[in-house]
């Protein structure tokens, strides 16, 4: 209950302090414009030549369009960066002051990150949205049903990419840093997630193997809702496999922050 009371209050600093910070932020929206580039890249190529995916599916320009415009704005809408905060808290010694408050750090963590996504999606979703509905609307889906899954996928999307951050930030709590092993996720999220080209054009036993990973549920299962790749029939056991692998990894990251906080020292300035 005490959390709960706290949350407006927590959600409003988190805001502030967004806005207080809004040129960093905006050079991190900026950051994540490798979807627009694949974009201009892969409709380049599907004006060239015919691009035909799993199940003989043929992409064409606007096809890519839709999917690229969708990932960019599932991207800002999913992000996170609790591990990099982490880090540099543990570092400085100054977690030790988050942890004499009388919430839990994991929690404000994840307010901090949510306040700040009303100003990301206030920069880029107006224009995301109008190119869609001009450029390659008729790649969306039409049915309401897979639309009102789309908040669920979303934020079970978030809830991997925030607690991979808790998972591998909170092993700073067991070596100097653990910002190389993030590096080393966002690797391995570029390729499988969907971020950089659709699954669909993997070989068959890259794609299945990527649909079984953590990465396909941050960015991919969102896209494909919104552009009709699924109906309400075949979304709901996908969005169950995410919802699992979210549960999991709230398990992981609690399991290795409450074993890290065992050994915690504060050190630094």
């Amino acid at each position: 209950m005490r959390a709960l009371k706290a949350l407006p209050a927590l959600m409003r600093v988190g805001f502030v302090e967004s806005l207080a910070y809004r040129a960093e932020m905006i050079v991190w929206v900026f950051a994540t414009t490798m979807p627009l580039v694949m974009m201009v890249l892969w409709t380049a190529v599907a004006e060239a030549v015919p691009v035909v995916g799993g199940g003989g599916k043929a992409w064409g320009s606007t096809a890519f369009i839709a999917y690229f415009l969708c990932v960019f704005t599932v991207r800002q809408l999913i992000s996170a960066w609790a591990c990099w905060e982490m880090n540099y808290e543990v570092r400085q010694g100054t977690l030790a002051m988050r942890l004499l408050r009388p919430i839990h750090p994991i929690l404000t963590y994840a307010v901090g990150n949510l306040a700040a996504l009303p100003l990301r999606a206030g920069v880029t979703l107006p224009v995301v949205v109008l190119l869609l509905l001009t450029q390659a609307r008729e790649h969306l889906t039409r049915d309401w049903r897979v639309w009102a899954l789309f908040p669920f996928a979303l934020f079970g999307g978030w809830l991997i990419t925030f607690f991979a951050n808790v998972a591998i930030g909170s092993l700073s709590l067991f070596m100097e840093s653990s910002v190389k092993l993030m590096e080393v996720w966002l690797a391995a999220f570029f390729v499988f997630s969907g971020y950089l080209f659709p699954l669909d054009l993997f070989p068959d036993w890259l794609s299945a193997i990527a649909r079984w990973l953590p990465f396909r549920y941050q960015i991919g299962l969102p896209v494909e809702l919104m552009t009709g790749v699924h109906t309400l029939e075949s979304a709901l056991p996908l969005l169950l496999q995410q919802w699992a692998w979210a549960g999991a990894l709230v398990v992981l990251a609690l399991s290795v922050w409450s074993f890290g906080l065992r050994r915690f020292q504060a050190y630094g300035g």
